[in-house]
């Protein structure tokens, strides 16, 4: 009797150690669980300010991250209608990190910034619509459902942000 009892402590225990081991698994893959735009309504505002300006968010256009220490990522597109055309088109979306990222061989310090694709680049603009830095951004014609905004695990390890077919890789 006792030893099916410890069969059954032993088979529970292994069990459970099983499951722990597969969010760990998925976590050193991608570093984080990416939130789905109903999480990342819950966490953003409606609207938002850049360059002296206040505007509408697209709060059904937005995704995130919630890293494994419990920090955030968060970006939602933003209605730009109100900006001149060199500024709407480098800022599509408000992008908010709690941690710092890399971009290819850029860093990109924790903060608030503005961000959009241009061409073939991906550029970063702080609050004031100051250049921080521009990043090659690549095409993925296999996407099966291109979203305006979106943020996937990248096969190689660290995140893509989408917008549409144009991402960009990004890591912690």
């Amino acid at each position: 009797m006792r030893f099916q009892a410890m069969m059954k402590l032993t088979g529970a225990v292994a069990l459970a150690a099983a499951m722990m081991a597969a969010p760990v698994r998925s976590l050193a893959q991608g570093g984080g669980t990416i939130l789905k735009p109903a999480d990342t309504q819950k966490l953003l505002p409606s609207s938002v300010y850049y360059k002296a300006q206040v505007a509408p968010t697209q709060l059904r256009n937005s995704a995130g991250i919630k890293f494994s220490d419990g920090y955030y990522l968060l970006a939602t597109m933003v209605d730009t209608s109100g900006y001149s055309s060199d500024v709407a088109s480098k800022y599509q979306a408000y992008f908010i990190t709690e941690v710092p990222l890399k971009f290819g061989s850029e860093n990109l310090p924790a903060g608030v910034y503005g961000v959009g694709f241009v061409g073939g680049k991906f550029d970063v603009t702080d609050v004031g619509a100051h250049d921080v830095f521009s990043v090659e951004a690549g095409t993925d014609e296999a996407l099966k459902r291109p979203m305006p905004l979106q943020i996937m695990a990248d096969p190689s390890g660290g995140f893509r942000l989408y917008a549409g077919r144009k991402y960009v890789k990004f890591a912690r």
